[in-house]
């Protein structure tokens, strides 16, 4: 489904996004930040690079910052952009244009059971990573919040309440410093 390939490039994504409007940020820097290998993101760097979502300058003061304003890149530019494609099973291929072949049509099979349940996962993959913007994936690492969902599906569950006990809010209550 996802490789290593869109982790990691989101991880960089989300460190220029929370640097935007600072200048270059070396890649050393944010393969120190994440952990993650510099090789590796070097190539995906380029990848990004030739996608215009980020420009890089080269120098004593070089590195990579975004191409435009992190909310105007959606997720699904960035995935797009790093994966040959997307798919939520190895039997199905991706023709592009919201069109998906099950492999299984392929050995006979004219109607494969489970290709219209991977048809819709796959739908509702791309609908998330075109409605989730690059600056609401920088806000949550900065302050570990989500701005409130757009609006509710039909049939949607509500989120489980959390409930205290009597002795966690006594506890709570102990543990808070006079004012």
């Amino acid at each position: 489904m996802f490789s290593t390939k869109s982790e990691y490039g989101v991880r960089v994504m989300v460190q220029l996004a929370r640097r935007h409007g600072t200048g270059p940020v070396s890649l050393t820097e944010i393969a120190d930040a994440e952990n993650l290998p510099l090789p590796y993101l070097e190539q995906l760097m380029s990848r990004l690079r030739r996608a215009a979502l980020v420009s890089s300058t080269r120098g004593a003061h070089g590195g990579y910052e975004l191409s435009r304003e992190p909310a105007g890149i959606h997720m699904a530019e960035v995935v797009h952009a790093l994966e040959e494609t997307i798919v939520p099973m190895q039997c199905v291929s991706d023709l592009g244009a919201s069109r998906m072949l099950c492999n299984h049509e392929l050995d006979g099979y004219e109607n494969c059971a489970t290709k219209l349940l991977w048809t819709r996962v796959h739908g509702g993959i791309e609908r998330v990573l075109e409605q989730t913007t690059l600056a609401e994936l920088a806000a949550f690492a900065e302050r570990g919040a989500v701005t409130p969902p757009r609006a509710r599906t039909a049939g949607a569950r509500p989120r489980a309440r959390v409930r205290t006990t009597t002795a966690q809010r006594s506890q709570e209550k102990r543990t808070v410093p006079n004012g």
